[in-house]
């Protein structure tokens, strides 16, 4: 889903995406001539493999976002929650997408895993 930066404005424009099991939802504001405030939540359940043992099972997510969008190329580099489109279209899929592999990303561990007391890696 593909939103022309021009045409959010102050008030918040709402959005609903949905990818597999993972839903987004949330809305868009205009802040300034180049800026737009994404306010979000991610809710669903995603496959994940535990890094211990291996196996796949299945995690709820629920994750809430706030980002800024912009539509030129933003020289601050203390705050990592910008955004750039630089073709002025607002591409959410993609932020789906990547908020879902970042998440994917991090360590998880299965129930079986998270509830073991075991210090050594299960070797098969």
């Amino acid at each position: 889903m593909k939103i022309a930066f021009d045409k959010v404005g102050a008030t918040p424009k709402p959005f609903i995406l949905t990818q597999d099991a993972v839903h987004f939802e949330g809305s868009l504001a205009k802040t300034g001539s180049h800026q737009i405030v994404l306010e979000g939540k991610l809710h669903g359940s995603m496959t994940l493999e535990c890094d211990r043992c291996g196996s796949a099972y299945d995690q709820a997510l629920e994750e809430s976002l706030m980002l800024q969008i912009s539509d030129r190329v933003v020289q601050d580099k203390e705050d990592l929650d910008i955004i750039e489109f630089l073709d002025g279209m607002i591409d959410l899929m993609y932020v789906l997408q990547s908020e879902t592999n970042a998440f994917a990303g991090d360590y998880h561990f299965c129930p079986t895993c998270a509830a073991s007391d075991e210090t050594l890696e299960i070797e098969f």
